[in-house]
């Protein structure tokens, strides 16, 4: 394999990865959608179509591993392809639409929804869908400023998400609406960790760039509230 040989390729792979991301940015919007009108059968459409995601993956993944086969990259090249094995586990992003979109139906057609949660829950998810698509820019632009400001999009996420749950706690005594509401925490719960997926890829962002990886955020310190 030729150097230019060996570029074409790993360009075409990043573009496969970073398309990955457009699928789940489709999931997400069928998921939030069918949260919101209670859309079961919209609902099993997003688990069905989880392959795609995962074909993606398994694409990319095979991608790789014969490119390395091929050619022993250095340096630059090969912080690339260690960042594109990250990028692609965008499938767990699939993963959480699919846990969300089985949780839709446990409550019954007309569960007992509480407007001030669900419009929390609405908020996450569009918070969560605009960090994919930063994280896919900020990876295709190398674009290091814009990868570290995901932290701070993030945090919108984060706070949401401790909203939603004192919400949740204080809904009432109704037992179905309790039930209803403890499911949405778990929903809350899988939006949150799209978002930490999102922060990921910014940091693999400012591996490739710089050649070091560090953690954008320290769970160490205290969470800012």
């Amino acid at each position: 394999m030729t150097r230019e040989t060996f570029q074409e390729r790993m360009a075409e792979l990043e573009s496969d990865a970073l398309g990955g991301l457009d699928i789940v940015v489709e999931q997400l919007d069928r998921t939030l959608e069918a949260l919101e009108h209670v859309d079961v059968e919209l609902a099993e459409l997003v688990i069905s179509d989880d392959d795609r995601v995962d074909g993606r993956y398994l694409e990319v993944h095979q991608g790789v591993l014969s490119l390395l086969a091929l050619q022993a990259p250095v340096a630059g090249d090969l912080r690339l392809v260690a960042a594109l094995l990250h990028v692609i586990r965008c499938e767990r992003m699939g993963d959480q639409c699919v846990n969300i979109a089985k949780l839709i139906p446990l409550s019954g057609h007309e569960p007992p929804v509480r407007d001030e949660v669900l419009s929390r829950l609405m908020e996450m998810g569009r918070c969560a869908r605009a960090e994919i698509l930063q994280a896919k820019r900020c990876f295709a632009e190398r674009d290091v400023a814009m990868a570290e400001d995901l932290v701070r999009a993030d945090r919108d996420v984060n706070r949401i998400n401790r909203e939603l749950f004192k919400l949740a706690v204080e809904v009432g005594d109704d037992i179905d609406t309790r039930e209803w509401a403890m499911h949405m925490t778990l929903v809350g719960r899988a939006l949150e960790r799209i978002g930490d997926n999102a922060v990921d890829i910014g940091e693999q962002t400012a591996f490739v760039v710089t050649g070091l990886f560090r953690e954008f955020s320290d769970s160490s310190h205290p969470v800012a509230r």
